[in-house]
């Protein structure tokens, strides 16, 4: 079980790295002084990213607590 803990800390790792990408390019975007279209279209494509992100790090943690139990 210690391989699905390892599994799952990665996938947690992953996710909160997406999670940081996203709010970072949101802060560019914000920073750029886009027209509202432009920005509009920037945070469409992040929320789909962070929603990703987000449901990637839960999966990771969901295996961290599977295989501490397990294990």
């Amino acid at each position: 079980m210690q391989a699905l803990v390892w599994a799952g800390v990665a996938m947690t790792l992953a996710g909160l790295a997406g999670i940081v990408w996203c709010i970072l390019a949101v802060r560019r975007a914000r920073g750029a002084g886009l027209d509202e279209a432009a920005l509009r279209a920037v945070l469409q494509r992040v929320v789909a990213v962070n929603l990703g992100a987000f449901g990637l790090s839960a999966l990771g943690l969901g295996a961290v607590a599977a295989g501490l139990i397990l294990g």
